[in-house]
């Protein structure tokens, strides 16, 4: 097993290695621009980790991991566009750099050019990635649509945003994690068991991005801090305050959440105050600690060691102390 900082280097050098000058170039800049711009890069290590959890070669999972990178940051464009966010990761949206319909096109090439990494792999391997890889692209896009849907409904419940965050992000966390599973060629119940554990803690973390997204540190964030509020987005912290809000807290957050100011920024503190005071931003915090917790729970049924367990863990504990 190796460390969070080695999986990354590794990743780093073999997305470099993979790195060709290409025509057109407004095609494959931006693909190159969203991929450098680095991150966690947690989807892909997950990858790397699971195959090292099972016995394998890490490298023998470079070519998936890079798949899911490549199919992440495809999603982060086109979410971009959607949300009209002007940055990722500190830095200008492709599509505020280039233009609409260059993040449009560059984003549909980073799709197909995922799946032709799984091409690297043996007949069974190609098909029971290239299976799972599709299942959880489409659930992806489910989850896209269901995150705009909610935006002109007045009638989301905690289930139907919980559904909706495990499409959009949590099943990307769990295949990515199973991928390591199947090329090490583990046991069935430990892929699903693996894929369980990750599904889990991709709940637990984009929780915690919603929590960040109203509460973060705009220097570490790397996002629009207050984001989902300008958007009227309905997180689990605005609907938790709607359930425990009084009727004049419930009143103006429902005001706040049908308004689009000039100046956003009385408008974000205003809804911030009705989560801490509601107790909305406290019972964020306790469901990712469910979540995680959940997660470690599982972890205790696969059949690996325990030292590979509490690296996991540790991994898992690392997340969710994360601050950006």
């Amino acid at each position: 097993m190796h460390s969070i900082y080695q999986y990354q280097e590794f990743i780093s050098d073999y997305l470099l290695s993979q790195y060709q000058v290409k025509e057109p170039k407004n095609l494959y800049e931006p693909i190159h621009y969203i991929l450098g711009l680095g991150g966690k890069r947690m989807r892909p290590v997950l990858t790397l980790m699971s195959a090292e959890i099972f016995d394998a070669d890490y490298k023998k999972a470079l070519p998936a991991a890079l798949a899911v990178e490549v199919f992440h940051n495809f999603s982060l464009i086109h979410d971009d566009i959607m949300d009209d966010a002007p940055l990722r990761r500190g830095n200008e949206t492709v599509h505020e750099k280039w233009n609409l319909n260059t993040g449009i096109l560059s984003g549909d090439a980073m799709l197909i050019l995922a799946y032709q990494y799984f091409e690297k792999y043996d007949p069974k391997v190609f098909r029971d990635l290239a299976k799972l890889f599709s299942k959880t692209a489409l659930e992806v896009c489910e989850g896209q649509q269901w995150d705009v849907d909610f935006q002109s409904r007045e009638d989301v419940t905690i289930l139907d945003y919980l559904k909706m965050i495990e499409y959009k992000t949590a099943v990307l966390v769990a295949a990515a994690m199973k991928m390591g599973a199947i090329i090490a060629e583990t046991s069935t119940e430990n892929a699903n068991l693996i894929y369980d554990f990750g599904l889990n803690l991709g709940l637990a973390f984009q929780l915690q991005d919603d929590y960040l997204d109203a509460f973060g540190d705009p220097e570490t964030f790397g996002k629009q801090v207050g984001g989902d509020i300008i958007e009227n987005k309905k997180t689990y912290l605005y609907l938790k305050a709607l359930e425990f809000a009084s009727a004049s807290e419930k009143e103006q957050l429902l005001h706040l959440f049908s308004i689009h100011p000039h100046d956003n920024t009385e408008k974000i503190n205003s809804v911030k105050s009705i989560f801490n005071a509601t107790g909305a931003t406290s019972a964020t915090q306790k469901a990712i600690q469910d979540f995680t917790l959940t997660a470690f729970a599982t972890l205790q049924k696969i059949s690996i060691d325990n030292e590979k367990k509490e690296q996991l863990q540790s991994f898992g504990e690392n997340l969710m102390g994360r601050k950006v």
